[in-house]
Parts: C-alpha cells; structure tokens; sequence
C-alpha cells in the first residue's frame, strides 16, 4: 500500500503574544500556550519576532527554544540581530521572509533572482547552525530555479491572494491556486520542499492541502487563533457564570 505523508500544521502564536503585551504581564503565557498547542495535537510552532517586539519578544523566542518538543520555526527577516538569534537558539527551520522590520505583516514573497546572491550567502551563514532553510516566495515559477540556487531547502508559498480569491469565491477554487500548483510542481521537480502560510483558515485550507503538489507544512496563527477565541468562547463563559453564581 502506498504510504501517504500528510502536511504537518505549524501554529503561530504571535498572536497570543500580541495579547499578552497589550495587557502588560504574562498572561497569557507563552510558553504554557505553545505547550498547549503541541498537546493538542500541532506538529510545530512558529514565531516571527520584530525589531520593535510588539509580539514575539527575542526574550520568548529563547525561552521557546529551551521548551517547544515539535518543530520550532522562526521566521523574520534576515537583519543582523535576527541572525545573532538564530545563531544562539538553533531553531529546527528559519524562514527568511523580505518584508521590513516595521511591516505590519509579510505581505510578499522574494524576488530570488534580484536578491539570489544575498539570500546564498545569509542561508549559507543559516545552515552552520543546523536549521533548515525555507525562503518565502510568492507563486511565480520562474523564481523556482534562482531559489534553488540560494540553497535553501524549501520555499513557502505566501498564500494570501488565493486565500482573498477563495474568499470571494469558493467554487473558482481551482484557477485560484493554479500558479501556486505550477510554482510547487517546479519547486518538487527542483528537489525543494513546499510549505504554505498566510491567510490559511478553515474555509480554504482542505482545498489547497489536497491540490498543492508536494505540500509539508502549513503556518497558520491570526485565523486559528481567532477559532480558538470563537469556539472555545462558550465553554469559557459558562465557567465563568459558574464562578461568579456560586455559593
């Protein structure tokens, strides 16, 4: 019988460090919530922290690096601080994304061919440490062969325009991840690994990860976490009228 390998889910858990800092203190706990997830069934967590630490604190990522048992992913973007972290942590796999220290969120993917000599030697600096390599790319398959030529081992695809193109329609689902199946086939005939990320939710997620050729990982944060606030809110307000109602 043929083996199948199914994509492993990685959970970000910015978010939840977004929350914690808007209060101030640890609650919630950073730690204790990647622990959580990895009980409950993720197969990874991944963080990116920012210069200005308005999620993810360099502090937790170390922290995270002594604690999380799965695969421990770190993205961000390859400044000379990010890699003297990554130096010091070892992560499992680094994901170097373009987008500059004050974006909001990534919201591209590189360009291999103008940044290729720059990305060869920064993965080259990354790999000393042991990690994995994953570059972040949108679906265009003719930066597949300037990626391959970087070094890296894997490209993750920045899903975010077939996520808005699902979104408004679900039944185009096909012609919206086309040039991201061209740009994964190429990446998997180039001996590179595919992992997915950015604005994967429950709606659009079972259609990429059945028709993406080659897919190993998917990174999802801002819409499980939102789930997780959603599903997990009316068992939380019944503990809570529990409390306060007894006697």
């Amino acid at each position: 019988m043929l083996e199948i390998t199914l994509p492993k889910l990685s959970v970000n858990i910015n978010k939840i460090a977004t929350l914690r800092n808007a209060r101030g203190g640890n609650n919630p706990d950073i730690v204790q919530m990647a622990l959580l997830c990895e009980k409950f069934g993720a197969q990874g967590i991944t963080v990116h922290p920012r210069p200005d630490e308005r999620h993810i604190r360099y502090t937790d990522v170390v922290q995270l690096s002594e604690t999380v048992t799965t695969e421990f992913n770190i993205e961000g973007y390859p400044s000379e601080d990010f890699l003297q972290l990554i130096e010091t942590v070892k992560p499992h796999q680094v994901t170097l994304v373009p987008d500059p220290p004050d974006a909001i969120t990534s919201n591209a993917g590189w360009d291999t061919i103008t940044h290729e000599t720059e990305l060869s030697l920064i993965i080259q600096r990354i790999k000393k440490t042991g990690a994995r390599v994953s570059i972040f790319l949108n679906p265009n398959p003719e930066l597949i062969a300037s990626a391959k030529r970087t070094g890296t081992d894997r490209i993750e695809l920045y899903t975010e325009a077939y996520a808005k193109a699902y979104e408004e329609n679900p039944n185009n689902a096909e012609s919206a991840l086309e040039s991201y199946r061209k740009t994964a086939q190429a990446a998997v005939d180039a001996g590179l690994g595919i992992n997915a990320g950015h604005d994967l939710d429950l709606h659009n997620l079972n259609y990429l990860s059945r028709n993406l050729p080659g897919l190993q990982e998917a990174s999802i944060g801002h819409a499980l976490i939102c789930d997780a606030l959603m599903l997990g809110l009316q068992n939380t307000i019944q503990l809570y009228l529990r409390e306060l109602h007894k006697r």
